[in-house]
């Protein structure tokens, strides 16, 4: 499962460059993706909206095993 979660988090990146930030996946446990906000995404104050509503939304429409997505320092 880690690699589909790479593989889609690798088609959401680029819209992320686009505004200057970055994502980096961390890690997958039961479900729950962490990802590490980068450049402009890590002090916007958007990024969860982002998070939740990009990020997650994708990852679990893609993956079904996705529960949620957690952003970590």
């Amino acid at each position: 499962m880690r690699e589909k979660v790479e593989e889609a988090i690798n088609k959401i990146r680029p819209m992320l460059q686009a505004d200057g930030g970055d994502v980096e996946f961390v890690d997958i446990q039961e479900g729950v993706v962490t990802v590490r906000l980068q450049g402009a995404c890590a002090g916007c104050p958007m990024s969860q909206m982002t998070l939740k509503n990009g990020i997650e939304k994708i990852l679990k429409k893609e993956i079904p095993e996705v529960v949620s997505v957690e952003s970590v320092p």
